[in-house]
């Protein structure tokens, strides 16, 4: 598997490219809409063809890359068949792989950071990946205070989902914030201070709501836009509304 991991610097957050080597099909999970230029140079340089792109949920910090992804390549948009998008082409539900060439992409249904997220496992012959989006982070997890977010829903995805799988799973998140790029689900529950001990869920809940968290600076074109699969709404702030340009789209 053709595996690589990118980053967006304003909003911190991963992206991951997963390409067959037999094939050339490629998907890109959870691309932004800032970095689509980038996103197509790495696919030139490693002559690829993006078959679809990926989201985990819908995204409140940043808007996704899959419309304008699709517009310029053709590509397809999957995101969880809950979200009931009409600009998704396909659908992900929980044990249904989603296939890019010789990849089994599996959904993992993760509701908690939002009501509907999903995270994805990738087992490449050597090692199983997950794709944690916001469910699990480094050292840390996803808020849970909107977008029907449940901190007692995100504590059981976690122990029930994600510490279910063999403790050498990669974890590759959504967002990192302290430049680290990758930990393993041995590590998080040693480590991770929201999670370690076996944290009885009547204090992670405590804990998750008293975090007092500031309001998403680009929340309130963000989900809105992502509802549109990165369609720019009208209330993108002029300074933000560069990478929403058609300028590069046949």
């Amino acid at each position: 598997m053709i595996f690589r991991q990118l980053f967006e610097p304003d909003s911190c957050t991963y992206s991951y490219l997963l390409a067959c080597p037999d094939t050339g099909a490629c998907a890109i999970i959870d691309p932004v809409i800032d970095t689509v230029e980038r996103d197509l140079q790495v696919l030139r340089n490693l002559g690829l063809t993006l078959t679809c792109t990926i989201e985990t949920h819908i995204h409140a910090d940043h808007l996704t890359g899959a419309l304008k992804l699709k517009r310029l390549t053709g590509s397809r948009i999957c995101g969880p068949a809950l979200d009931r998008l009409p600009c998704t082409d396909i659908g992900l539900w929980e044990g249904e792989p989603l296939r890019i060439g010789s990849i089994e992409l599996w959904p993992l249904f993760t509701p908690g950071h939002t009501a509907t997220h999903h995270c994805y496992r990738v087992n490449d012959g050597t090692h199983v990946l997950l794709f944690s989006g916001d469910a699990l982070l480094i050292d840390a997890c996803g808020r849970t205070d909107f977008q029907g977010g449940d901190a007692a829903a995100l504590y059981r995805s976690i122990h029930d989902q994600l510490f279910a799988l063999p403790d050498e799973t990669l974890v590759y998140p959504g967002h990192d914030y302290e430049g680290r790029f990758v930990s393993s689900i041995a590590q998080e529950k040693a480590r991770n201070p929201r999670l370690k001990d076996n944290q009885p869920l009547e204090a992670f809940v405590a804990l998750m709501n008293s975090l007092e968290l500031p309001y998403p600076r680009k929340m309130d074109f963000a989900v809105p836009g992502n509802q549109q699969c990165g369609e720019c709404p009208p209330n993108v702030p002029e300074e933000l509304r560069g990478p929403c340009e058609r300028r590069d789209q046949g």
